[in-house]
């Protein structure tokens, strides 16, 4: 694979000459030069030995340039520099496969945009972009920090937050790696370890993370075992698979050198509902432990976990998937009182709603259950459930619980109607990340938005984009709230009891063409300090968004970040100030002609953190 990569970069002239730096415990530092165009621009290489006995490494593309202007405008005006990082992957000729794909403005197919175009597989890569409100830089990308020699990763999501002396975890949808990197010298980046599939034996398809306070990760894989058939897990659990991208999924334990600490099944080792959980190839004992959201409650000892999809279906574009009952409906908890074996708690079957219709079940608001987010304070021990293509809002109070009890809270639709116009529809707008502020006072949620005709030949729609509820109510009522939207009132205005969500701020993102909003985001949650250094934030001003899901089922975006601002009052707004350095345009574009590593092209930009390097932050 890594002579493969080599060929594949013949345009960017490798020279002679690359000196060793360092080699200690495994880890080799090489600079390495490739004749990019800036001289600004020197690679560094961090490179380690995989469990295969192969290389694989990040190399850094910082511009020596525009990494001074940052810090010298930080240093003047009494800030450090933040970063947002962001895990993209590399558009190459098989994300045009999906006919939409080829129309969009920047495709790799589409003659009428005269961009460089480049539809060999390049590297996929960590972008750092200066973050950093009123620097001279702000928005522009200071480093691009590309893996190897794996190609084709898909890059899909890191943690949710990210903590002063985390690693971060990042995963490869297609590849089943997950990659460790160290960001303690931004913006500079090192490989502190890989993950690859011969390590999740048991699991495919790594999903999302959440970093526990020793530094460790607890990863969701989302797919079957590498191959079809029984595998026995860390603990001895045999549970029987159809195979990589199917079912069941588990939940993996990385250490922060990406070693594999634990592998556990998701799925109970009884049938679960023959109906909801349809399997392909069928399982013996059907299952949806499919585990793609993740959330984590350390004092509580409780993990949650939501299942998603067979993931091999999400290929598949949604509307013409085999059988909605492949979209799951279930959401796990998880008892990690021993952190290295963790066990089911429960598994609950999301209720329908009063929009629910049994002819048309993938559009149910209990349909395709992909994200969760939990409470913070010490006191709520309440969770939320979204669905993608249910476009609702669940919650239930009490995470420890062994039956806990999920009530729909919000529907979409409310939102929508605010975002896209007074007669929209939320069902199948495609909604994904949902996150708790720290404080637990508001909820944010982020829509892609539906392609028109989804519904049916009238239907117009929908528009991405991201709003916000005030949760306060809700969540402080503790195990006795009220809200539960069970009427038909309730679908299109909000819910009844005065504890329900309310709407508090909404903002369309994307193109004008409606279903290329955002599917994920995160929240900043770190604030400068009097004393200069950074510090996390209860209650955070802004958050970043990219227009990306997976080309390859039919519904990608328009590969924008952005950041929007979060007012006071909770209104939000598109930050006009972050523009791409190329085209002076609002929010980044990924895709362009070139980057610090090289004429490459469109990337894929799909999930984002605020970050700062170690030195510039106080706990």
């Amino acid at each position: 694979m890594g002579g493969f990569l080599a060929g594949l970069k013949t345009r960017h002239k490798i020279l002679a000459g690359v000196a060793v730096l360092a080699v200690a415990a495994g880890l080799t530092t090489v600079p390495t030069l490739t004749g990019s165009a800036d001289a600004d621009i020197q690679p560094l290489k961090s490179l380690l030995k995989g469990k295969d006995g192969k290389d694989y490494w990040v190399e850094n593309h910082v511009d020596g340039k525009k990494a001074e202007e940052s810090r010298d405008h930080a240093r003047k005006n009494g800030k450090r520099p933040e970063y947002l990082i962001v895990w993209a992957g590399d558009e190459n000729i098989a994300d045009t496969v999906v006919p939409d794909i080829k129309k969009l403005p920047g495709s790799l197919l589409n003659d009428t945009v005269g961009k460089v175009k480049n539809a060999l597989p390049g590297p996929d890569f960590l972008a750092v972009i200066d973050a950093t409100e009123g620097s001279p830089t702000y928005g522009k990308v200071i480093n691009t920090g590309t893996v190897g020699p794996l190609v084709e990763n898909e890059p899909h999501h890191m943690q949710y937050v990210w903590h002063k002396g985390e690693k971060i975890f990042a995963g490869g949808l297609f590849s089943a790696a997950t990659y460790v990197f160290d960001v303690s010298k931004l913006p500079s980046l090192s490989l502190s370890g890989v993950s690859l599939p011969s390590n999740t034996l048991c699991g495919s398809v790594p999903d999302a993370y959440w970093v526990l306070k020793d530094g460790s990760a607890y990863g969701t894989y989302m797919g079957g075992p590498v191959a079809p058939g029984p595998c026995r897990y860390t603990h001895g659990e045999v549970r029987t698979g159809n195979g990589f991208a199917g079912t069941p999924g588990e939940l993996v334990r990385l250490g922060p050198d990406g070693k594999n600490l634990v592998e556990a099944p998701a799925a109970t080792g009884k049938p679960e509902d023959r109906k909801q959980c349809l399997n392909t190839p069928a399982l013996s004992e059907p299952s949806c432990a499919n585990p793609h959201g993740i959330q984590v409650r350390e004092d509580l000892n409780t993990v949650v976990t939501s299942d998603f999809a067979e993931p091999r279906t999400v290929i598949l574009d949604p509307i013409k998937t085999p059988s909605p009952y492949l979209r799951r409906t279930t959401v796990r908890t998880w008892d990690i009182s021993d952190k290295n074996h963790p066990k089911i708690r429960s598994v609950s079957y999301l209720p329908t709603g009063p929009r629910s219709d049994p002819n048309k079940p993938l559009y149910n608001e209990n349909r395709a259950a992909m994200e969760v987010t939990v409470t913070n304070r010490p006191g709520h021990k309440g969770a939320f459930a979204e669905t993608m293509q249910g476009a609702a809002i669940f919650y239930t109070a009490d995470i420890t619980d062994p039956n806990p009890k999920w009530v729909q809270v919000f529907d979409n639709t409310t939102a929508d109607r605010e975002i896209t116009g007074p007669n929209a529809k939320g069902a199948g707008d495609n909604a994904a990340w949902i996150q708790t502020s720290p404080d637990d006072k508001t909820l944010f949620h982020s829509v892609q938005g539906r392609k028109p005709g989804t519904l049916g030949p009238d239907d117009p729609g929908t528009v991405g984009g991201v709003f916000s509820l005030d949760i306060s109510k809700l969540v402080g009522a503790g195990k006795d709230f009220k809200c539960n939207i069970d009427n038909e009132k309730e679908i299109a205005h909000g819910g009844q009891e005065s504890d329900c969500p309310k709407l508090k701020g909404t903002v369309a993102i994307g193109p004008d063409k409606k279903a290329g909003g955002p599917h994920w985001g995160a929240l900043d949650n770190l604030k400068l300090g009097h004393d200069g250094y950074y510090h996390e934030d209860d209650d955070p001003k802004r958050l970043a968004t990219a227009n990306y899901f997976v080309a390859r089922n039919g519904l990608d975006g328009d590969h924008k970040v952005c950041i929007v601002n979060i007012a006071k009052d909770g209104k939000l707004s598109v930050d006009k100030n972050f523009k791409d350095e190329k085209t002076g345009e609002t929010c980044v574009n990924f895709n362009r002609a070139d980057w610090p590593h090289g004429a490459f092209g469109n990337a894929k930009p799909h999930s984002m953190l605020f970050v700062t390097a170690d030195e510039d932050i106080k706990k």
